[in-house]
């Protein structure tokens, strides 16, 4: 993204009217966690970080570059700068800005190891050759926790390690001191803490100052947020729906706000998909619609199982055509698939429905007629927010496109729910599974050309090569819960 100087003058301008002192440069590695570099402001405003950007070592970034070939140079989006609000000591005064990753000696398109610059914009892109915006709305849940001691395990859900009823239960097995654990605080049991108020709720003055800033400080409009299913501070922060590389922006920035600002508050925030043994784990809904100027593509008045359009369910059919190859980016991690079983509301089979939450697709219907046709989006109910949210939103913008292209039919939706199925009804339905192991789901991956064409072949060769290895790490490391079980064979 080249910046013009109406965004470079703007942008220095807010970094001298709020006397900023330091500007956090940020981009994103391969599996989506935040990469930054602080730089006084006066490259900013009086040097050449708008302009030529800035020089690093990409051997030293996951998935980026080998060491004999490691210059890239970064290149702040200007239109992507945030003053931080809690920086509010003049030695401190900060701001952040999101860039693209470029190649070095004069490199003048976004790299092909880049999330945002190459992968995201080419999905973009390829939206718009068809005549099409995709626009996105994650649902992102995580945990917030007291403290987490992985040396102190736990097997009791009830008790804690000091014999104390209700101090660690909800435990990763892993102990979190979660707010609805301390002293003096009502215990919200497992898998009913959805929606609670306060007392029960103890998260809601951590929520409340999130979304504030959120809104406030970042350009994310927040629609609600609430305590989640899952006990141990489980929550939720809804924001408004927005073009892919903007959302994907705004989920990297809600992840930077809501670990910092629960820093502050002495807690520990984290978007590991399943920290807590029996009970519910984190998901990232991905609601997606296609708009055509100012039309919603999926939008059809006539229809009268959902208001979903022919384009709408093209776009599932091809979601559903890639699910298994989409379930590699979108839940990355060996943890992921501790998620996708059955008793805990994620998905695990490979369907649509409308309003029914077993379904990997749901098309929502809230409400009923033309007035509400810009509210017509397929949710994809599969993701975790371990994912880096530039691959995903790509893979899965790619993924429906394809089905358009292709015109693939989804099939009839399954208005049961698919968890009392049986074996028998599943396969007189067809219906298939998701992969149940991140290798499973990689060898999946590995197949799929859209999925290919969506990353390009430096990501995920690099994405294959780098999962595989955590997958083997984890099949070579002897787990507390082996010793517990095997220790008297």
């Amino acid at each position: 993204m080249v910046n013009n100087m109406d965004s470079i003058n703007a942008a220095r301008e807010t970094l001298k009217k709020n006397k900023i002192r330091w500007v956090h440069t940020a981009f994103v590695d391969m599996r989506g966690l935040m990469q930054d570099v602080v730089l006084p402001a006066r490259h900013f405003t009086e040097g050449q970080a708008l302009t030529a950007g800035i020089g690093f070592d990409g051997s030293s970034v996951r998935g980026f570059k080998a060491i004999q070939e490691s210059d890239m140079i970064l290149k702040p989006s200007a239109d992507s700068l945030y003053i931080i609000p809690w920086t509010t000591d003049e030695k401190q005064r900060s701001a952040i800005i999101l860039g693209d990753v470029y190649e070095a000696y004069g490199g003048d398109k976004p790299s092909v190891v880049d999330p945002r610059g190459y992968v995201a914009r080419n999905a973009v892109k390829a939206a718009a050759d068809m005549g099409y915006t995709g626009f996105f709305g994650p649902e992102l849940e995580y945990f917030v926790f007291k403290s987490i001691d992985p040396t102190n395990l736990v097997w009791d859900m009830w008790v804690s390690p000091k014999g104390g009823a209700g101090d660690s239960w909800g435990a990763p097995r892993v102990v979190p001191k979660s707010p609805e654990t301390t002293p003096g605080a009502h215990t919200l049991r497992p898998k009913e803490a959805y929606f609670r108020p306060p007392p029960e709720d103890t998260t809601v003055e951590y929520r409340n100052e999130v979304a504030s800033i959120l809104e406030e400080n970042f350009d994310t409009e927040i629609e609600m947020h609430h305590h989640e299913v899952a006990t141990a501070g489980q929550i939720e922060i809804d924001f408004k729906y927005g073009e892919l590389v903007k959302t994907a922006d705004r989920t990297l920035l809600y992840k930077f706000v809501a670990k910092n600002i629960a820093k502050k508050h002495d807690l520990i925030a984290t978007f590991m998909p399943k920290p807590v043994y029996l009970d519910n784990a984190s998901g990232m809904h991905v609601h997606a619609s296609l708009w055509k100027g100012k039309q919603n593509a999926m939008y059809d008045e006539n229809d009268e199982y959902a208001e979903m359009s022919q384009t709408g369910r093209y776009f599932i059919g091809g979601l559903l055509e890639h699910a298994r190859a989409i379930t590699a980016i979108s839940c990355p991690t060996v943890n992921s698939y501790k998620r996708l079983v059955p008793g805990f509301e994620a998905p695990i089979f490979i369907m649509w429905s409308r309003r029914n939450r077993s379904a990997m697709i749901r098309v929502p219907v809230y409400f009923k007629g033309p007035e509400h046709a810009a509210a017509k989006r397929a949710e994809l109910r599969s993701a975790d927010p371990s994912c880096n949210s530039y691959l995903a939103l790509s893979c899965i913008l790619m993924a429906g496109l394809d089905g358009i292209k292709k015109k693939i039919d989804p099939g009839d939706p399954v208005d049961e729910d698919v968890y009392e199925m049986t074996n028998e009804r599943r396969r007189a339905l067809d219906i298939k599974e998701l992969p149940t192991t991140l290798k499973e789901a990689l060898e999946s991956m590995q197949s799929d050309e859209v999925v290919h064409k969506a990353l390009g072949s430096h990501i995920f060769d690099a994405f294959i090569d780098y999962k595989t290895n955590d997958w083997n790490q984890y099949c070579l490391y002897v787990t507390p819960w082996e010793i517990m079980k095997y220790l008297d064979y």
